[in-house]
């Protein structure tokens, strides 16, 4: 398979002087925006995935006519909460 580019993108140049700014060692700026866009496809799928499941679930709850109040949501959240908590 033949590697293509990422269209070349136009800036100004304080904000490549912002982008150069905290660049690590060694690190190009077509490694840092790279890595960047990576980084950013990966939060788009872990959203469309979490709306996709809370889609789901609102479903499974309207054909079974079985709900959590509040109440119940935030006690099993603080309970997740406090139980990774307690790992570190």
């Amino acid at each position: 398979m033949k590697s293509s580019t990422i269209p070349s993108l136009r800036v100004t140049p304080e904000f490549r002087r912002d982008a150069e700014s905290v660049l690590r060692e060694g690190e190009s700026l077509s490694a840092f925006v790279e890595e960047s866009l990576r980084q950013h496809i990966e939060r788009r799928r872990t959203q469309q995935e979490f709306v996709a499941r809370g889609l789901a679930a609102r479903e499974a709850a309207k054909s079974s006519g079985q709900y959590a109040s509040k109440a119940e949501v935030m006690r099993s959240l603080c309970s997740i909460l406090d139980e990774q908590r307690s790992k570190r």
